[in-house]
């Protein structure tokens, strides 16, 4: 849809250079959504969505996708694409609708078959062209400053989310925070290594402050070759994290970590949609 006409995007005279284009990742099949827990009672139209594994689409009153978008909007971003699934026909009816937004143009990349978060952004190369972008998860709800930190980068970046933030204020217990990959950050502020799911001794030997990666990145084109030498991990999947390494290591990118001591929130399970209410209770939707 053609929205230009309403939508004011690019830098002020005088001001850095931001990002203003921003990838989602949607396209995941929601295995663990869709397994059954007795214990969750949900409304109709929320078990409806979880057993779909339609994370973005189960609704808080409104669909969790659209808090997702809006801070990305206040942040300054105009250009959305929505990777999805071909199965993914909610998604698209949904966010296709005459004026959903004022701020926001929305596309749509499909990635055909689930091979993992590298190949689902390869998906949304065409929609990228030559310009820096954020690729962010669906369901995943990202801090304003987290969005605004990375779209003011000069170059390629990530968050680092401080785990003492995260324990404090997100709806991710203790336990789960091994889920998440620990990033190592070096003297200039540059990411060293990223560790996939640190066991339990990795993590208690990591000095504080630990960082931990949710999956929020600025990238440039060079991403996308990386993506393509990725090759599947012990998951059977291609993964971005291992693509990020090919890129440092064999491209040379470098990449600057905003640290953000704010929480994000995850709906990866039905027994994470109740603490999800509880937190974004009372946010405006402003799309």
């Amino acid at each position: 849809m053609d929205q230009s006409s309403k939508l004011v995007c690019g830098d002020r005279p005088g001001q850095p250079q931001t990002a203003n284009k921003a990838v989602i990742l949607a396209a995941g099949l929601g295995k663990r959504m869709r397994k059954t827990d007795t214990h969750v009672c949900l409304e109709a139209q929320q078990d409806a969505a979880a057993s779909a594994g339609l994370k973005a689409m189960i609704p808080f009153e409104r669909p969790f996708l659209d808090y997702v978008l809006t801070p990305l909007a206040d942040a300054g971003i105009c250009d959305i694409c929505l990777v999805i699934g071909p199965q993914h026909h909610e998604i698209r009816r949904y966010y296709s609708r005459t004026n959903i937004s004022t701020r926001l143009r929305i596309t749509f990349a499909i990635q055909e078959t689930p091979r993992g978060t590298a190949d689902a952004l390869l998906a949304a190369e065409a929609f990228t062209g030559h310009d820096a972008f954020l690729v962010l998860n669906s369901d995943n709800f990202y801090p304003y400053h987290a969005i605004s930190a990375l779209c003011q980068l000069h170059s390629p970046g990530l968050v680092g989310y401080l785990r003492s933030g995260m324990l404090h204020g997100s709806n991710i217990t203790a336990e789960r925070l091994g889920n998440f990959a620990v990033i190592k950050v070096n003297s200039i502020g540059e990411l060293e290594h990223i560790i996939e799911k640190p066991t339990p001794e990795i993590l208690a030997a990591l000095a504080e402050p630990v960082l931990l990666s949710m999956n929020s990145w600025r990238f440039d084109r060079r991403i996308f070759d990386a993506c393509r030498s990725t090759q599947p991990s012990a998951r059977g999947e291609l993964e971005l994290p291992d693509a990020v390494l090919i890129s440092m290591r064999n491209m040379g990118v470098r990449y600057t970590v905003a640290t953000c001591d704010q929480p994000v929130l995850d709906l990866s399970q039905r027994s994470d949609i109740q603490s999800v209410a509880t937190h974004i209770a009372g946010l405006e939707v402003r799309l």
